[in-house]
């Protein structure tokens, strides 16, 4: 097989088609979103700290099939039939 070059081009579509960069993306979004109902004054900077990278965390394992499926559509839709293992 032939080895390909790493273009932007290249960088941009592996992480538009990858679940994983959605499964970040959603975990950062939630952590950001839940974290400040959690929140009390009581709080210090470090237990913040724990608290949003516990909730991203959690973020990224619970939306591993959002991201297969958005993924899949991205995929359905800029690639079409030309997709690789479609036959």
């Amino acid at each position: 097989m032939k080895k390909r070059h790493v273009t932007l081009s290249y960088i941009f579509f592996y992480i538009l088609f990858s679940p994983d960069s959605w499964r970040i993306l959603m975990g950062i979004i939630f952590s950001g979103v839940l974290s400040s109902l959690i929140f009390t004054p009581e709080i210090d900077l470090s237990g913040r700290a724990v608290i949003y990278i516990m909730i991203a965390g959690i973020g990224y394992s619970a939306t591993g099939v959002p991201a297969r499926w958005i993924t899949g559509m991205f995929k359905k839709l800029i690639l079409g039939d030309k997709r690789p293992g479609k036959k």
